[in-house]
């Protein structure tokens, strides 16, 4: 950590059933402010979706007392560093997904899709294939616009504007990735969770999504085969490799 960069910025998302999400707004929201946090939790029926920022022992300290939750004991933040918060309010929303595919019968809370680490998938893209000697190819499954940020090389962009375009285009290219090792990535981990499912529910048998998104890779491997940076939705905008903000010194 950058003695200048003291500030802990975390992402964290679990799909978990989460009956109670208007009453949990309000208690989290309380711990939240009470902690002097910044940033944003977003809850559903399927499960939660943060991203935070604050003093050190703030932030974990906020995530201690969250897994003392049962539900989500296990939850595993990312964790970055910066100079000042990147968050201008604490808002905690009950939403109808965490993440907005707009297709029901996807729910990870029953089943996750298979995943691959980062090391695993660095490994995979130095050879070439999969240890089953099948080709991999990378899909992006974010918006377009993130994708222009910095994405791996060579990796299927299908200039989707919002992830509810994911689906249509699925199918429109799943012909395309018949046969091929298909590694689903996304930021953190949430959107290729669904789409790691989708495909696999389409008939496609040769799928993973990558463990921990981009910024997992990023704090696991030295970065080989992605070009670019990562955009994440506040005011640091692009991360580079190193999990600093694109532009800091």
């Amino acid at each position: 950590m950058n003695t200048t960069h003291t500030v802990l910025n975390i992402s964290c998302y679990k799909f978990v059933p989460l009956p109670d999400a208007a009453a949990l707004r309000e208690v989290l929201h309380e711990r939240a402010v009470a902690a002097q946090l910044k940033g944003t939790i977003l809850l559903a029926e399927e499960g939660i979706n943060f991203f935070l920022a604050g003093p050190a022992d703030a932030v974990r300290g906020f995530v201690a007392q969250l897994r003392t939750d049962a539900r989500f004991a296990d939850l595993e933040p990312k964790e970055s560093w910066s100079a000042a918060v990147p968050f201008r309010k604490m808002l905690v929303k009950v939403k109808r997904e965490i993440i907005r595919m707009d297709h029901p019968t996807i729910r990870p809370a029953e089943g996750r899709a298979p995943a691959v680490d980062p090391a695993t998938l660095r490994r995979w893209l130095d050879q070439g294939h999969d240890d089953e000697g099948r080709e991999v190819v990378t899909l992006d499954t974010r918006n377009a616009f993130e994708v222009d940020a910095g994405t791996f090389d060579n990796a299927i962009d299908w200039r989707i504007d919002k992830f509810t375009e994911f689906p249509p285009a699925l199918r429109a290219h799943k012909a395309e990735l018949q046969d091929k090792t298909v590694v689903s990535f996304c930021t953190g981990g949430i959107r290729c969770e669904k789409a790691a499912i989708l495909m696999r529910e389409e008939g496609l048998h040769h799928v993973y999504q990558l463990e921990g998104g981009i910024l997992k890779y990023f704090e696991l491997t030295d970065g080989a085969h992605y070009h670019g940076g990562c955009f994440v939705f506040d005011e640091r905008a692009v991360l580079a490799t190193d999990l600093r903000a694109a532009d800091s010194e």
